[in-house]
């Protein structure tokens, strides 16, 4: 069974996780700059099928867009140009940032591993995969 990979965007760094081929388990790939992320792709989907891309959606309180939702959107236009035969999905990811931190913490990583931007990134795009797994099997 393929994997399914999620982005949590930034414009400084990409954090990226991916499922094991089961869709079981996610686990944190990497944070990539986004110059670098579509050859990371390229070279990544030469070993390993993806049949999904989730991206996570910047939203505000209210539900509309936030000021990076334009950024999500150029990167998406950037991944159906790039990848056209993967279907992208994007889920809305509130809060996502705030939950890594904690998950972090929880975790008993030092003050200095917590100010790690790109470890924020990459376990945001973990519990992104994670509530899109959740959602689909309840589906």
């Amino acid at each position: 069974m393929p994997r399914v990979m999620a982005f949590d965007y930034g414009t400084k760094r990409i954090g990226v996780a991916v499922t094991d081929p089961l869709q079981m388990i996610a686990t944190g790939l990497d944070t990539i700059h986004p110059n670098q992320i579509i050859d990371f792709l390229k070279k990544y989907l030469q070993t390993e099928q993806v049949e999904t891309f989730v991206v996570g959606e910047p939203k505000q309180m209210d539900n509309t867009p936030s000021q990076s939702a334009i950024h999500v959107k150029g990167f998406v236009n950037l991944l159906q140009k790039t990848f056209s035969d993967i279907p992208i999905e994007l889920l809305d990811e509130r809060f996502t940032s705030k939950m890594a931190s904690a998950a972090i913490l929880a975790g008993g990583v030092k003050k200095a591993g917590r100010q790690n931007k790109a470890l924020v990134d990459t376990v945001s795009a973990v519990i992104l995969l994670q509530s899109w797994m959740e959602r689909k099997a309840f589906r």
